[in-house]
Order: C-alpha cells, then structure tokens, then sequence
C-alpha cells in the first residue's frame, strides 16, 4: 500500500474539506470523531429531526428523506471509492436518514421512547444480524453503504411495533 493510498483509507479532515460530497458523507464533520462515529452520526440524525420537525409536515419528510438516501449512495459511494474502503466509518450520512425515517414513524412521543428508538436501531446497525448482513454484503457502492441501515431502521420499528402490541395486550 502506498502512502497516498493509505492516507486515502483514513478519515481525515483534509480528506473531508477535499470535496463537498465528502463533507456530506461525513455529515459536515461529525463523522470524523476517534470514537464511536455511527452513534454521533445517529445522535446528529435525531437532533436534527427534532429540530426540523417543527418545519416540515409529512410529505415534506417522506420527502427529505427519500432524496437524501438517493443523493447519499451517490456521494457516500463516491466518498467510499475516494478512500478506497467499502463502508467508511466516518461516512455516518446513512444514520442520519436511518433515523429520520425511524423518527417519522413514532413521533410524537415520549424522550424515553425516543432514547428506546435510538439504542434499539443502534444495536441493529452494530449487529447486523440476517438479513442485514446479507444485504450488507449483496450490495455493493453507496446503494449497500446506505441500504444496511435502512433495513436497521425498518428492524427498529418491527421491534417498536411488537413491543407495543404485546404491551397493549398485556396491559388489558
């Protein structure tokens, strides 16, 4: 490996200021940070819901949401080719939306369930368990670097949704 390349593979912040697309990917930074930046990026996902909650109706969401996943496997695929590596870890764009999506769904709501919402969708992006893995791994670009935690988002909610079947049912 040579040293060009091998700067390439490290998330830096000159890397990220080289082009736009990689300050997306790495959601203008957060991604840069030593320790745990899938959680951080997640955590500026449910920020930055909260905040743009108060503007946006549904379908302004629904919206948002399927144009920043199109538009992330454009640039966090880029951004993956640029460094050489098949998933950056810095590249924590796809929490973002995953979150949103996972936020649309049950909000308005409790902060505990909110937090609930966060550490469960955690878990599945860390995990991966099938079939996450399999998609993870299927695909390839931006389009797996983004997918995997969409289908964590939509295992977020499976759980969200029993947990509060078996509650109602059991709370009668």
């Amino acid at each position: 490996m040579t040293l060009a390349s091998a700067l390439r593979s490290h998330a830096t912040m000159r890397f990220m200021l080289s082009h736009p697309l990689h300050v997306l990917s790495f959601s203008f930074g957060i991604g840069l940070l030593p320790v745990m930046p899938g959680t951080a990026g997640t955590l500026l996902g449910w920020v930055s819901f909260i905040i743009l909650n108060r503007y946006l109706s549904g379908v302004q969401w629904w919206v948002l949401i399927t144009v920043s996943f199109v538009a992330g496997c454009g640039f966090t695929g880029f951004t993956a080719r640029c460094m050489g590596v098949k998933d950056p870890s810095a590249a924590v764009w796809d929490e973002v939306v995953a979150i949103w999506l996972v936020l649309l769904f049950i909000m308005p709501t409790s902060f505990s369930s909110q937090l609930s919402s966060f550490l469960i969708f955690r878990f599945f992006d860390i995990v991966k368990p099938p079939p996450i893995r399999f998609f993870e791994k299927r695909f390839s670009g931006g389009f797996s670097i983004m997918c995997d935690d969409i289908i964590a988002a939509f295992f977020t909610l499976l759980v969200i949704a029993l947990f509060k079947k078996l509650f109602i049912f059991n709370s009668s």
